[in-house]
This record gives C-alpha cells, structure tokens and sequence, in this order.
C-alpha cells in the first residue's frame, strides 16, 4: 500500500512496522533572514512558506512573494523567499527571530504589544451568508467535509488539518502535525489558487487560539469553524475584526461572534 505524503514507516519490537506522521524542522528564510523554525510536516512547502508569509503580515499579497526556493539540508528543510522592495523594507524595519514547536503560535514575539496586533476588518463578500443559518448544520457538515478529506490523517492519525468550505463542497484542504502551520499552508494554496478567503468559510480541527484567529483575519476571512471551544481572547479579537466564530458551545456548534452582512 502506497503511502500519503507526509508518513513513513517504523519497526515495532516484534518485527512490525507502524505508520506515522513525518516531523521535520523547517526553516522560513526571506531575504536571508531566517524568520522561524517550525516543527513541521514536509509536505506543501511551497503554500507554508506563502501562507506563513500572508498570516504573519509580512507581505499584503502574493505578488510581493517575488521567488523561493526550498532547500533541504540534512538538519531539516530551509523555504527561502525573497520580498518585493516594500515588502522587504518593511520586513527589514520590523524583523523578529521566533522559534516555535508545534504547539506555538505566538513564540519569539519581543514585547506584550505584539501579541495583540491590529487586525484588518473583514471584508464584505459572499462567505457571510454561511454564517446565517443554524450554526450546528453548518458546522457540522462543514466539519465532516473536512475529515473525509484527510488522508494523512487516515494513515497517521496524528495531523491537524485546515480547510476552505464553500457551502457545498471543500475547495481546498491542508493538513500539517501543527495546527498553525495547517492554517498557513491552507493560506498558501487560496492565495496560490486565486481563492477569496472571504467568500466561504475556513474550518480547523483544532482549538481556536487568539493565534489562529489573528491569522484568519489576516488573510481576509469572514466565517471560522472548529470542533472545539475557542479561548475568551479568541473570541474578543474574532469580534474586533468582524469574524464570524462557529465552535463547540454548552449545546453544541455556537455562533460566539458575527460578521457584518451583506
């Protein structure tokens, strides 16, 4: 049986063999400058190293990503990119080292302020209307779309993924040992494919942290969906900027925040 990208085999005591997920650090280059070293799965690069880029505010569009290369070493994998001169001013005047392990969004920020950066309002566009209806039919086959696309998380059982859903049907799906590195990844691949992150809804596996909805919001979100209860700073930052929040509530799938209509 054929493997997805993104798993190996193991030995087991005994002579059995175990699928699991690959675990890689991988380094996010632009002009030179290492920005952060992430535990991650080496699948996608090329959408981790844009949609990282994206996420992180450190270019507006994909048109400032101006070429990159991946380099892989035999410490890990090294993504390069190299910024269009506003971009790379800008990038320059503001630089940070983070480090982060899987489970970190926020690591290597340099002050308190940083962590509560100013989010972009979201836009009007089509994906609001997703967020009128009952929440629990939304969430729920928009949720169980994104599980029947996870065939990494069918061999491993042990990835995160993020998805773009547009009412009917996933247009779009990532999947990544880390929850953020999903999201990036899945930001990568709408901003490669020409998709509005507005005009449906992204859905997550995982918690929704402060992190992750700051990332939404960055790349022009309207709706967010996750099986699970988002932290109180979550939902006050997905309010400032206009978000729709769908998540695990008292009695199940709850609307905590919504977006402007049409």
């Amino acid at each position: 049986m054929s493997l997805p990208a993104g798993a190996v085999t193991v030995p087991l005591p005994g002579g059995a063999r175990a699928v699991l997920a690959e675990e890689v650090p991988v380094a996010l280059v632009f002009d030179g400058v290492t920005q952060a070293v992430m535990m991650a799965s080496p699948v996608d690069l090329e959408d981790f190293l844009l949609g990282f880029a994206l996420t992180e505010g450190m270019i507006a569009d994909r048109a400032e990503l101006l070429r990159h290369e991946v380099v892989r070493q035999p410490q890990g994998i090294e993504l390069r990119g190299w910024l269009a001169a506003p971009a790379g001013q800008r990038f320059a005047a503001r630089r940070r080292a983070m480090a982060g392990p899987v489970g970190c969004g926020l690591c290597g920020l340099d002050s308190l302020a940083a962590v509560l950066r100013p989010l972009p309002r979201a836009p009007r566009g089509g994906g609001a209307k997703l967020a009128l209806g009952a929440p629990g039919p939304l969430a729920d086959g928009a949720l169980a779309a994104l599980r029947a696309g996870q065939s990494l998380q069918d061999a491993v059982r042990s990835v995160h993924a993020a998805g773009f859903w547009d009412g009917a049907q996933m247009r779009a799906l990532r999947e990544d040992v880390g929850r953020h590195n999903a999201l990036d990844k899945l930001a990568g691949a709408l901003a490669g494919q020409g998709i509005d992150a507005a005009a449906g809804a992204l859905v997550l596996t995982s918690r929704l942290s402060v992190d992750l909805v700051q990332k939404a919001a960055m790349i022009g979100a309207r709706v967010l969906i996750a099986p699970s209860a988002p932290t109180a700073l979550a939902v006050a930052e997905a309010q400032a900027a206009g978000l729709a929040l769908i998540a695990r509530g008292p009695d199940g799938p709850t609307l905590y925040t919504e977006t402007e209509a049409e």
